[in-house]
């Protein structure tokens, strides 16, 4: 005769545990990938309408000194908007034909940003957060006026 034992038999309520620590332990990760995406899309679209907004300020100011401080205004401005760090991002400007003043008269205005994006809820320990981070990069190219200059 074969006894076996009530408790080894009774499946009476583990179908619910076993969902509750499935779905825990699959949600967690998932919850997590939807913040981390969420984080990567805006800094992406913060480097983007940072470039755009950059060079099309450049091409349209009157001279270079305001091209350069209406930029450092507008950089300033949209990397608050999106929570860049001001700090962190590398800007650089570029004109073609090469061998001209950046910005001059009918040249072509390349803005190009570059970011890190820090992921959330990484500790700063052993240098973690910036081990971790993702590289984000936007251009824009403007095009400027032939009369640029002459105000």
């Amino acid at each position: 005769m074969h006894r076996k034992r009530a408790w080894a038999t009774n499946d009476d309520g583990s179908a619910a545990l076993e969902f509750i620590t499935v779905g825990v332990i699959l949600l967690v990760p998932l919850v997590y990938l939807v913040i981390v995406l969420g984080v990567i899309q805006e800094q992406s679209l913060g480097a983007e309408a940072a470039a755009r907004h950059t060079a099309r300020v450049i091409a349209l100011a009157s001279d270079a000194e305001a091209a350069a401080a209406r930029g450092d205004a507008v950089l300033e401005g949209v990397a608050e908007e999106y929570g860049l760090d001001p700090d962190a991002l590398q800007v650089s400007v570029a004109c073609v034909p090469a061998g001209v003043d950046c910005p001059s008269s009918g040249a072509t205005v390349t803005v190009m940003i570059s970011a890190r994006v820090r992921l959330p809820f990484i500790p700063a320990a052993f240098g973690l957060d910036r081990a971790l981070s993702i590289p984000v990069e936007a251009s824009a190219v403007q095009k400027v006026s032939r009369l640029w200059g002459a105000q």
